[in-house]
């Protein structure tokens, strides 16, 4: 029988009486009601935050008890509920919902009117359990709020407030190319802004007046943070390690959806163990807790890829979800930020990976701006969007290491780095012709010469004080990136080392002419060299490559390439059609490359 995948699906009632897809964690309410009574989750976009509090609001609601047991009965708290089951009026806010178009006062009208339509909404549904009105304020909604919670008080049952997003239309100003942007966000967090205002209020009302509990979730603590004065109460529970996989799917459980998808494929148990290879290296590796022990899956990301593979029995064509694109905006935004550009490109350096004494739960806009070059809070900001995460590994020194994910947050930091750097357009045409010979005829001629007459031109004497492999290898991979046709990994671990730069064709492009690609960089300054720019720009080839130091190099790259093509042939027991090379560089000045 074939699996009903829910995709965009974040309606928790639907979801179990329609019978689609679910992996339990009802098991996790009752921690949930032992962490707090006002709590806040953070969570990258698209990890299952709205499912979870539907899931909440439907255990927790009043008005749906007479459903708990075909909503709950076969999971893990319907054989165990708590006492607080069904016990609550809920009012959720949902503030993707709020248009952060147009200044400040017409947000704040915004703000004010979803909040006002959704107490409106609460009074129709719970018309029943109240004895007196609701007074809506249309242009204070905290007023609204306040006549609300004396109501719910006199029926007797206790409020439960969910918000959704709480920062999504925030951070959409902040991060708005517009003039006045950052204006228009203060005049909503700082001082009496209508954010924090409405926070206020709730701080208030849940001191007693009969709002007893809170569940916030939100993708940063940016917002938060800029209105702690106002609402300084709630407990971040995002780095509990028994919350790791609460909005995310486990090995074991994507492991037992993929085969049961190749089964109704009739896939051979080799072409399941590539779709499950295929989703590891490019939706799982999150991970959320220092103590915890496993990677996690995207969640949508796994049943994007699932669901038309169950489908078509075939992979998508494009495996990075166009659903999730926004995330290019907020690379973008970081991309802005001082020491911006240099930390996308750090971040594909594995030899000297982001390290960070401790990950912050509390920082503002005015942090994130005035933010020194040494990356941290750049760095931290970027693990809440989910485009970094944390490593297993720490320095000698005790730190936290993070690291990209998966080859799709790879992917859009390549992406980025070559609309900064290559701009969104020019020379594609170009690039496309260097690259195709490559591909089909193992010819990395035209793209080395495209890179020396080109990009290479484009570096200036105070880049050689950096300059290293890695400066050249982004370089290719800026190029490289973007094929469809093909696995693109650099640092990828072989042979108790770590390859440059790997393209392996994708197991369902397989049919076609391509070439498996394998490539190692090495970089020699003119410093050691002992040759000024113009020397080498004039000396022959031949020339160049007798030098002892090249001779030397291009040794050292030969023997990681046997050690690295022995492993790749192994683990894919003779499918590839492996093309090996290296690449030297010498200054910004000339590329020699060889194939083996």
């Amino acid at each position: 029988m074939a699996i009903e995948f829910p995709y965009g699906l974040a309606d928790y009632r639907a979801l179990i009486k329609e019978r689609y897809l679910y992996i339990d964690r009802t098991d996790r309410i009752p921690l949930i009601e032992q962490a707090g009574r006002q709590l806040i989750l953070l969570r990258p976009r698209r990890f299952g935050k709205t499912l979870w509090l539907s899931l909440l609001e439907n255990y927790y609601d009043l008005a749906r008890a007479d459903e708990f047991d075909e909503l709950f009965g076969h999971l893990a708290i319907g054989k165990n509920p708590t006492p607080k089951r069904n016990q609550y009026f809920i009012l959720k806010w949902d503030f993707s919902s709020v248009s952060p178009q147009g200044d400040a006062e017409t947000i704040k009208d915004n703000l004010h009117g979803h909040i006002n339509v959704q107490i409106r909404n609460f009074c129709l549904r719970y018309k029943h359990h109240l004895s007196a009105e609701v007074k809506l304020h249309p242009t204070n909604a905290a007023l609204s709020l306040e006549s609300l919670v004396a109501v719910t008080q006199d029926a007797g049952h206790p409020l439960y407030l969910l918000i959704d997003e709480y920062d999504n239309f925030a951070n959409e100003v902040m991060m708005s190319r517009q003039q006045g942007a950052r204006d228009r966000y203060e005049a909503l967090l700082y001082g009496e802004g209508a954010l924090k205002s409405l926070f206020k209020t709730v701080k208030a009302i849940s001191a007693g007046m009969g709002l007893e509990r809170v569940f916030i979730t939100g993708v940063s603590p940016i917002a938060m943070s800029d209105v702690s004065s106002a609402y300084n109460v709630a407990e971040n529970i995002s780095a509990d390690p028994a919350l790791n996989d609460l909005c995310g799917f486990r090995e074991t459980e994507v492991a037992t959806i993929v085969q049961n998808v190749a089964d109704s494929c009739s896939l051979t148990a080799v072409e399941a163990d590539q779709a499950m290879e295929m989703m590891q290296v490019f939706y799982n590796g999150y991970r959320f807790s220092r103590e915890a022990q496993e990677r996690i899956y995207n969640p949508t990301l796994a049943i994007y890829f699932l669901k038309h593979l169950q489908r078509h029995c075939r992979y998508p064509r494009k495996l990075l979800d166009e659903n999730l694109a926004t995330d290019r905006l907020k690379l973008d935004y970081v991309s802005r930020l001082p020491g911006g550009p240099e930390i996308l490109s750090q971040v594909l350096d594995r030899e000297q990976p982001l390290a960070i004494a401790e990950l912050s739960e509390r920082f503002g806009v005015a942090d994130i701006l005035n933010a020194s070059r040494d990356g941290v809070t750049t760095a931290t900001l970027l693990f809440y969007l989910g485009m970094l995460t944390l490593s297993t590994e720490v320095t000698e020194q005790g730190e936290t290491t993070l690291n990209v994910p998966n080859l799709t947050a790879k992917d859009l930091y390549l992406e980025r780095l070559r609309e900064l750097h290559l701009g969104s357009g020019e020379d594609s045409d170009e690039i496309r012709a260097v690259t195709k010979p490559l591909y089909s005829q193992g010819d990395l001629q035209p793209l080395c010469a495209f890179i020396e007459r080109k990009r290479l031109q484009l570096f200036d004497n105070r880049d050689y004080a950096s300059a290293n492999e890695l400066t050249i290898k982004t370089v290719f991979l800026m190029l490289l990136a973007g094929n469809l046709f093909y696995i693109l990994d650099s640092e990828t671990e072989l042979a108790r080392g770590y390859a440059d730069l790997t393209m392996i064709v994708r197991p369902d492009m397989r049919q076609y002419q391509l070439l498996d690609i394998l490539i190692e960089f090495k970089y020699l300054s003119l410093e050691r060299l002992k040759l000024s720019g113009r020397q080498l720009r004039e000396m022959p080839q031949e020339a160049l490559e007798q030098l002892p130091e090249v001779a030397r190099q291009r040794h050292q790259a030969e023997a990681a390439l046997t050690e690295y093509r022995t492993a790749l042939e192994n683990k894919y027991a003779g499918a590839l059609r492996l093309r090996c090379f290296s690449v030297v560089t010498l200054g910004f000045e000339r590329l020699l490359w060889a194939k083996y």
